[in-house]
């Protein structure tokens, strides 16, 4: 295991993620370098919005919903 140029062990983990947070918000969308393999799964997804419309539900219905026993 490699170890980080900047000593992060003062930090707790959820001052970590904000961090974390914070630089990936930094870069821009021309920072990211994308596989070949990440790039053909993007377009097939957009492919596939633009035929079938969204697929998923709202959080907020999803919310209202009482939860299934399974069984």
């Amino acid at each position: 295991m490699s170890v980080p140029k900047f000593d992060f062990s003062h930090l707790s983990p959820p001052e970590r993620l904000r961090l974390l947070e914070e630089l990936w918000d930094s870069l821009a969308e021309e920072d990211i370098e994308l596989t070949p393999e990440q790039t053909a799964e993007l377009e097939a997804r957009r492919e596939r919005l633009e035929r079938d419309g969204p697929a998923g539900r709202p959080w907020r219905d999803v919310l209202g919903e009482p939860e299934q026993q399974g069984g």
